[in-house]
């Protein structure tokens, strides 16, 4: 059991905040949930993972990339990434929340090397370069393109 103020916070490189909810080691390994919440243009290189992403978004607006084809996913919504398949988000509302499931919860250690515990004093810089980085040290993502998003 873990309750909202005792989740584990950290930067992701890739810009926003995960709140840790269920770490690969909580549920032996057969998933990981945490929620990320970020801001106005946040998006993703394409990429695909080796798990299942179950994203629901409790609040905002994403337009997801899902295989070639674009959806807009507004709050309330779920979209599932399986395994394999090519995809991308961007941030379209104002903020955004979204709740990710990782089945299983395997790609833990790309998320952990792609950021850092957040403080008051972490610099909230986005990074591809340490995103890349993480993908080829930790595994768990494999960036097949730049973001498929018109400026």
């Amino acid at each position: 059991m873990r309750n909202t103020d005792e989740t584990e916070r950290r930067w992701f490189y890739g810009g926003g905040v995960h709140d840790w909810l269920v770490t690969a080691a909580d549920s032996g390994g057969s998933f990981l949930l945490f929620e990320d919440s970020m801001e106005r243009g946040k998006r993703t290189p394409l990429h695909t993972h080796p798990v299942d992403e179950t994203m629901y978004v409790p609040d905002g607006e994403l337009t997801m990339h899902l295989d070639g084809v674009e959806h807009v996913v507004s709050a309330g919504g779920v979209v599932i990434a399986p395994r394999g398949v090519p995809h991308a988000f961007l941030v379209t509302s104002e903020t955004a929340r979204v709740l990710w499931l990782h089945t299983p919860g395997s790609c833990e250690a790309f998320y952990r090397e792609a950021s850092e515990p957040l403080s008051d004093t972490t610099p909230r810089v986005v990074d591809f370069d340490r995103i890349r980085a993480a993908a080829l040290t930790a595994g768990g993502i494999d960036i097949i393109g730049p973001p498929p998003f018109a400026d």
